[in-house]
């Protein structure tokens, strides 16, 4: 449940395995999704740095505190949750009106209140050694900036490997780690992108000849020895090829939910059915929420994956589909083309 956060009024959805989030722009699809980031920061003591660069509370709460006066939200993951409630303070802080974790049906265990960063770890019970460790394991992955400044494209410390970052800024580095430890995971995420990319041959990975702490993010295509920059793959090549690496690392480095936000960015149509199957694949053992505008990528999934979101009155609203209830219209259409129809809702409304 998220009360009070950005678009968000109000919402209560339950979340499955795989969740597509489908809506017109500005309906609220990237405000659900960095819910999620605020979570991660929040765990790690890093709110009110979020806050401060968001713009302060008036920027995270629903039409600022003059509507708002509190951002509430719960988390359940069966018998146990966490709760929290976020209210703004005079030199423009968030403070905790309350944080709460809730283990195995035996009620609220409260943290304390009047604090600015998370408590949620100094309670012991088995919410602090499970649960938690498990939110922490959220990703946001964001691949947007393929610009010549972007991360991935420039030179980063080799032993920057212990996962892939969010925007995919030590790309070189994993892929490094994943080619001498992970050897089969390495070759099928080499083999998938070449599925998208035929002329793609191999990932050159090597140390910085200048400084071996270092390592920067080469290629070579198909039959040739000659290495290319990063900068000299197409945006959506990079993207795929982030996003490949994403759903295909090894268990052990999977982020306890994957989350992104338009994974369909840039890439051609047959690259978007081959990461569509990359989804449904992962999402067989682990959360994935991801968002898009994409016809062909709602294409490849079941009515029931589709949470469709709009905005009335200026606040976003979430609904999840039922086959049942569109099993007519699906003997004769696909789930892009009614979305497209407007039978679905999340598309622009006057």
């Amino acid at each position: 449940m998220i009360d009070g956060y950005k678009s968000i009024e109000h919402c209560k959805i339950e979340m499955g395995c795989l969740n597509v989030l489908i809506g017109a722009n500005g309906a609220g699809k990237s405000n659900f999704i960095s819910f999620f980031r605020l979570i991660a920061t929040l765990l790690d003591h890093r709110l009110q740095s979020l806050v401060g660069k968001a713009g302060g509370p008036d920027a995270v709460l629903h039409f600022g505190r003059k509507k708002t006066e509190a951002l509430n939200a719960e988390l359940y993951f069966g018998n146990n949750g966490y709760k929290f409630a976020l209210e703004p303070t005079n030199d423009n802080r968030m403070m905790f009106q309350r944080e709460a974790l809730w283990w195995n049906m035996s009620g609220d265990k409260g943290v304390s209140s009047g604090h600015f960063e998370s408590q949620a770890d100094q309670y012991r019970s088995g919410i602090t050694q499970y649960t938690l460790p498990i939110m922490r394991r959220w990703r946001v992955y964001h691949f947007h900036d393929t610009s010549d400044s972007a991360r991935v494209k420039q030179s980063h410390r080799i032993n920057d490997n212990d996962y892939l970052r969010e925007d995919g800024g030590n790309l070189a580095a994993f892929l490094f780690r994943l080619k001498k430890n992970h050897v089969n995971h390495y070759k099928r995420i080499v083999k998938t992108i070449q599925m998208v990319a035929p002329f793609f041959g191999e990932f050159y990975l090597r140390p910085s000849p200048d400084n071996e702490d270092y390592i920067q993010l080469e290629w070579t295509e198909k039959e040739q020895d000659v290495p290319f920059k990063a900068s000299e793959l197409s945006d959506g090549t990079l993207r795929f090829i982030l996003l490949a690496t994403v759903m295909l690392q090894p268990e052990e480095y999977m982020p306890s939910a994957i989350i992104v936000d338009e994974p369909e960015l840039g890439l051609h149509p047959y690259a978007i059915n081959v990461l569509a199957e990359l989804i449904k694949s992962a999402s067989d053992q682990h959360q994935l929420i991801i968002s898009t505008q994409s016809v062909e990528l709602v294409n490849q999934f079941d009515a029931e994956d589709l949470i469709v979101v709009d905005k009335q009155n200026g606040a976003s609203t979430f609904k999840r589909l039922n086959t049942g209830d569109l099993s007519e219209w699906l003997e004769d259409y696909s789930l892009g083309e009614l979305w497209k129809k407007n039978l679905l809702g999340g598309r622009p409304q006057r």
